[in-house]
């Protein structure tokens, strides 16, 4: 899953490494080293210029709000559950199948936090009998340093509740594609701890590499057979993975030194 990012990378930087031909000034969010789900966060999308009489796709940076809302809800109560979108089947549920069709797009991130805990727990999870109690975190990223794209989907959704000319009337949401953790080895490690992203959870977000930046935001691509191919997963050790402090479990705490990588597991998260 995902449920936890960091995402610092100024907007003119975002621009110029996504090639955006159009930001809005009021898209410019600050550096964000805790981002948790229903906050407003950057993404990439290509959709034509609200008002412009150019009606092709223009790539844009623009903030949607984390935790989507499918159009035809009635209120925006789930949002915080819509947070993810697993690849295995996002073409095919309701929520999610026709913002994968028309509109997807790539939400730039440093890396993602995810926390592990100890394998007899981490079995019940998976068997569905208890929820796993968040206990280490980890912080997974690039190896490279590079921007950390990961795919997602967006929707509008109108609150009928409030007049068309309300800055609020429309909202726009977004959900992150996740997929299987890889099982092969990190291409940088911990010390001691795991040796790869499955060992770490299940799940992970579906990271694209700059050859799928193109097709994925294509808006003209919209049949199911010419998109799943990009829901493939990326080329194994890519990433990196390393142990955080437990201070990034409260999303009171943001700032930088949420990254700061530890020698070893915090005292009291050993198993």
């Amino acid at each position: 899953m995902c449920g936890r990012y960091a995402a610092s990378r100024r907007p003119e930087e975002l621009a110029g490494l996504f090639g955006v031909e159009k930001r809005e000034p009021a898209e410019a969010l600050e550096p964000d080293w805790n981002v948790a789900p229903t906050k407003e966060v950057h993404a990439v999308l290509e959709r034509p210029v609200k008002d412009a009489g150019d009606r092709r796709p223009v790539r844009q940076l623009r903030t949607l709000r984390w935790g989507l809302v499918p159009s035809w809800a009635k209120t925006p109560d789930g949002a915080a559950r819509m947070i993810n979108a697993r690849a295995e089947t996002v073409h095919e549920k309701p929520s999610f199948r026709r913002p994968f069709a028309a509109r997807r797009c790539i939400l730039p991130a440093d890396g993602y936090y995810e926390w592990m805990t100890a394998a007899d727990e981490r079995q019940l999870e998976e068997e569905g009998k208890k929820k796993r109690p968040r206990k280490q975190p980890y912080f997974v990223t690039p190896a490279d340093g590079s921007v950390f794209a990961m795919a997602g989907i967006y929707e509008f959704w109108r609150d009928r509740t409030l007049p068309d000319d309300h800055e609020r009337a429309w909202w726009a949401t977004c959900s992150v594609i996740t997929t299987e953790a890889e099982t092969s080895p990190l291409a940088v490690a911990p010390a001691e701890g795991p040796a790869a992203l499955a060992d770490i959870h299940p799940r992970m977000p579906l990271m694209l590499t700059p050859d799928r930046w193109d097709a994925w935001l294509d808006p003209a691509r919209t049949g199911t057979e010419e998109l799943r191919p990009l829901l493939e997963p990326p080329p194994a050790g890519l990433m990196r993975a390393y142990p955080v402090a437990t201070a990034v479990s409260s999303v009171r705490n943001n700032g930088p030194e949420l990254l700061e990588e530890l020698a070893a597991p915090e005292l009291g998260t050993l198993f």
